[in-house]
């Protein structure tokens, strides 16, 4: 007889192994199910995010700052430093050694939380008796697990281009970007998104020539104008090569090197030649051969599943989290939604602002962001207030080099509600929580101009800012 549980979650990322913990928390008994390898071909938790995504493209950027650091900035310290050099092989096992911790403690909360890992990859094979059942298939066998309640967390994979095969050696998706085994003299990228950005920052901070293709004709329209020109400005001094509205033409892969053709905005034909190309054009769901149908599901013209705000199916007692689902493909905002509805399971009235969720691009300055865009405001026809505040006055920011950007706020022209916050700043991915969590209880801007922030410290731009919404900022 097949064991049973009363919850089972498909997929250990982020979003999945959150909500494995959290139902385990609630007393539920739970399962796991998880079959990713790592190169070494040993099983893995921690999906996409850990083992190839967030976690060691973080290592990876933080390494190749303290080498651009010590080369080119501590001379303005008045350190001397000679005969900088970069071993990639020590860099990106360092990494490997970060990722292998984090997974490693992902199956420390397994065991420390009672949670069956069913080693393999499922998919739903239909129900009965009130359950439904789950096959896990690995090397070749198969196991039938069933469950009251499934929560399907597969997350998501790189999207590939027709006609450009990835082979992670010269043709590289974001899995291949993170091992290379030397700096690439010449490096292609092809996206300007989030991934694009960051993996193209890495590798020019270790002295790479990067050329970015984008096929949009604007640069990052996800996120406020102010931001979008601060950040092209900050990027094309740095050295990237960003070409806007491209369409690209043949790409082939010789021996050692990757040969590409595109016409630009202005109908201008280039042929170039990279040593290596990265493929970065966004992500797509994970949500094939997941046995939907077995239960009268589908996904929908996006491949998604689709599910209501709460994260239900329509087939009660399933329930989709993280990648697969609608809304940003962010790694906290699939933990949130794991959480939610391991206590939805419990009987509990979680729920998700959508709008306070902040979005973070860790570049060098990093980009942040919590609400609305001045420009989706004006949209909307909504009637705001935007302050904004430099880094370039403030003492902490001069006092360790990193004066660039800004903090903008957006607010309510009536009430003073914060609408929206936009952050340049080397630690914007801290900075914005406290955006995030104002927000979150429908401060003001004024709430924000009245909280005793700490001097000298990057935070008090993030105060000035909300004084500048009604033109009252104290340092400028």
């Amino acid at each position: 007889m097949a064991e049973r549980f009363d919850v089972i979650v498909l997929g250990a990322g982020p979003a999945g192994y959150i909500a494995a913990v959290r139902a385990a928390q609630l007393g539920f008994k739970v399962a796991c199910v998880e079959g990713w390898r790592n190169p070494k071909g040993e099983l893995a938790l921690g999906g996409t995010c850990l083992n190839v995504g967030c976690i060691p493209s973080k290592a990876l950027l933080a390494s190749s700052e303290q080498y651009e650091n010590a080369a080119h900035h501590l001379d303005d310290h008045g350190i001397s430093v000679k005969g900088v050099s970069v071993d990639v092989a020590k860099m990106v096992g360092r990494k490997d050694g970060i990722v292998t911790k984090m997974t490693k403690g992902i199956e420390f909360l397994f065991r420390k939380n009672k949670i069956t890992w069913l080693k393999g990859f499922g998919k739903l094979a239909g129900s009965a008796d009130g359950y439904y059942r789950v096959e896990v298939a690995a090397d070749g066998a198969a196991q039938v697990s069933e469950a009251k309640n499934v929560i399907i967390a597969t997350g998501s994979k790189a999207r590939h281009l027709p006609g450009i095969t990835v082979d992670n050696a010269l043709i590289c998706d974001n899995e291949g970007a993170l091992a290379f085994d030397s700096v690439p003299a010449r490096l292609g990228v092809i996206g300007a998104g989030v991934i694009g950005l960051e993996l193209g920052s890495v590798w020019r901070r270790l002295g790479s020539e990067v050329t970015v293709l984008e096929a949009m004709p604007t640069f990052l329209a996800a996120c406020d104008e102010a931001v979008s020109k601060e950040c092209w400005k900050l990027f094309t001094k740095q050295g990237l090569k960003i070409e806007l509205g491209v369409q690209l033409g043949q790409v082939s892969a010789g021996k050692k090197s990757v040969k590409l053709s595109y016409t630009d905005a202005k109908g201008v034909e280039h042929q170039q030649e990279f040593d290596r190309l990265i493929v970065s054009v966004g992500r797509v769901p994970n949500a094939g051969d997941l046995g939907l149908e077995s239960v009268g599901l589908a996904v929908n013209e996006r491949g998604f599943i689709d599910v209501d705000d709460h994260c239900r199916t329509a087939a009660n007692g399933i329930y989709a989290i993280g990648d697969v689902v609608r809304g940003p493909m962010l790694a906290h905002k699939g933990e949130d939604e794991g959480v939610m509805v391991a206590e939805l399971i419990a009987g509990q009235k979680p729920h998700i602002d959508y709008n306070c969720i902040p979005w973070v691009i860790y570049t060098s300055p990093e980009i942040a962001w919590v609400g609305k865009t001045e420009q989706q405001l004006k949209a909307e026809g909504r009637a705001y207030k935007a302050g904004q505040f430099p880094f370039a006055v403030n003492g902490r920011a001069l006092g360790t080099g990193d004066s660039d950007g800004f903090v903008k706020v957006l607010a309510d022209a009536n009430t003073d509600e914060l609408l929206g916050v936009h952050v340049i700043a080397s630690s914007a991915s801290d900075l914005i929580s406290e955006a995030a969590v104002a927000m979150e209880f429908k401060a003001s801007a004024e709430d924000i101009a009245r909280i005793c922030h700490p001097h000298p410290s990057m935070s008090e731009v993030m105060r000035e800012a909300a004084l500048a919404v009604d033109k009252r900022a104290l340092n400028m």
